[in-house]
């Protein structure tokens, strides 16, 4: 009989270098600087998608304020003297629409899916609130 004795070998280890636009070492002030910056460009971005998309909800939406999710949509609204607004509870909560200065009478509870009409026939803004969340706002300007 005889045996061969085969000594224990290592794995050998790779080197991958790969190549890379990014410098091999950062430090931590620079990263975040880097993520400071990206998140400030894009919430500047999104803040005036956003508030475009509600000056364009204002004109085309012809006195239809939609409440979701615990907010108007839009939350300021654009509307012709004599122009009626209706707001529609699409919330799977109740809501009442009250004016902030009582320049128009408040709305019942609406119940999810009920809808509240006012039409306004003197020029001026009109500020309203949720009267069960009054963190909800919003604004109608009637020219």
């Amino acid at each position: 009989m005889s045996a061969s004795f085969v000594p224990h070998q290592k794995p050998t280890a790779r080197c991958v270098f790969v190549v890379s636009p990014f410098p091999r070492k950062v430090s931590t002030g620079t990263v975040v600087m880097v993520l400071f910056a990206t998140l400030t460009l894009l919430t500047t971005s999104c803040a005036a998608e956003t508030e475009s998309r509600e000056s364009a909800s204002a004109r085309t939406t012809k006195g239809q304020i939609i409440i979701n999710n615990f907010s108007f949509s839009p939350k300021i609204l654009t509307l012709s003297l004599g122009a009626t607004a209706t707001w529609t509870n699409r919330d799977n909560v109740p809501h009442v629409i009250a004016s902030t200065d009582k320049r128009f009478k408040e709305s019942a509870v609406l119940k999810p899916g009920e809808s509240f009409s006012n039409a306004f026939v003197t020029a001026g803004t009109y500020s309203y609130f949720c009267s069960i969340h009054p963190r909800m706002t919003g604004k109608i300007i009637v020219k």
